[in-house]
């Protein structure tokens, strides 16, 4: 590393990938700025992450580029970062949509992942590039920047705040359900070949309101395919759900940190929840849980049916990033029995009857 990369305190970080890899860039913010509380940060996001980071306390500008919007968007971005002056510009991507604001971010040092791991050329855009490692989880591979940066890894902090109004929402979401414990559903994807039925779901949660007496809510974004497979869920359930999809991300959070329990694919959502250590169920047939599951946390209610026909063997990333049908293989049997486990470790002042 060259030694005066970090001379400066004008950091710009691009990450412009969905809600889960947001929340694995936060823990590198969180440790530059715990290094150096003077660092002034901007990150460039795109829309649909932005409000996880507004506000935050290691995050000093927000800037949003959405490249499909096209000439106009990137006509902003450059009016909006062209004038300012960084001295260090991190890029977490590996597509080409990156290159737009790491280019257009003026600094005399950029550093992105090197031609083995960017696609696009992107790593012509910087001039520094992490060297060759072996595939690790997501999170692992955003924390290479702070070991080239010679900065502390731990402690490992996400940071999301919640500000005084969201709390208050919060406590008046929850007051309604008494003493009962909440389980978040997140029953949709980002990808279908990721989604697990909906009938299954539907089985799930009437057996969370039958047999374990818990608050079954529905949560989740806009989207109508999120919509139209939580409705079928609500229709066939016998559980009395609580709808709480919505295009507010700032109170799906709220929300999902106000859960004793979140289930949820290979989601968005179940980052924030391992972020605020919510207990997750992750259901993974399609990715595997090894690189996109909550990182160090709820290992044990994880349902891996992408590692079936290897379970407890190490790692082995050599193989195809996505197995299709892997998620099928999932059994309402397999989510009760991690309810179960996950019911073992509730506090004891939340009971479920």
């Amino acid at each position: 590393m060259d030694e005066n990369l970090l001379a400066g305190n004008r950091i710009c970080v691009v990450l412009l990938s969905g809600i889960g890899d947001v929340v694995h860039g936060l823990p590198v913010v969180n440790a530059l700025k715990r290094d150096a509380p003077e660092r002034n940060i901007t990150w460039v996001v795109q829309s649909e992450p932005a409000p996880l980071l507004q506000p935050h306390p290691s995050i000093d500008r927000v800037i949003t580029f959405d490249r499909k919007k096209g000439l106009s968007d990137i006509r902003r971005l450059w009016r909006e970062l062209r004038p300012l002056e960084f001295d260090l510009v991190i890029n977490f991507n590996i597509y080409f949509k990156s290159i737009i604001p790491t280019f257009t971010a003026r600094a005399p040092d950029k550093i992105s992942f090197g031609r083995d791991r960017a696609r696009d050329l992107v790593w012509l855009f910087a001039n520094h590039r992490l060297s060759a490692r072996p595939i690790r989880h997501t999170q692992d591979h955003f924390l290479e920047f702070l070991d080239y940066l010679a900065i502390p890894v731990e402690p490992l902090e996400w940071k999301i705040s919640l500000t005084d109004d969201e709390r208050e929402q919060q406590r008046e979401f929850f007051a309604r359900f008494d003493d009962q414990c909440v389980v978040g559903i997140v029953a949709t994807t980002a990808r279908h070949e990721k989604d697990w039925q909906t009938e299954h779901f539907a089985d799930v949660a009437t057996a969370l309101e039958r047999d374990f007496n818990m608050k079954v809510v529905l949560l989740g974004g806009p989207g109508l395919r999120e919509q139209a497979r939580a409705r079928a869920l609500a229709e066939r359930t016998e559980a009395d759900t609580e709808w709480a999809l919505g295009d507010d991300l700032r109170r799906l959070t709220y929300l999902v940190d106000g859960c004793d329990l979140l289930i949820a694919g290979d989601t968005g959502p179940l980052h924030i929840a391992r972020a605020l250590e919510t207990p997750v169920i992750g259901l993974f047939g399609h990715t595997d849980p090894r690189r996109a599951g909550p990182y160090r946390a709820f290992e044990d209610l994880v349902v891996d049916r992408f590692n079936f026909d290897a379970p407890g063997q190490p790692a082995d990333f050599s193989r195809p990033g996505a197995r299709d049908l892997r998620t099928s293989l999932i059994s309402v049997d397999d989510v009760l029995e991690k309810v179960r486990l996950a019911v073992e470790r509730l506090p004891s002042d939340r009971p479920p009857a």
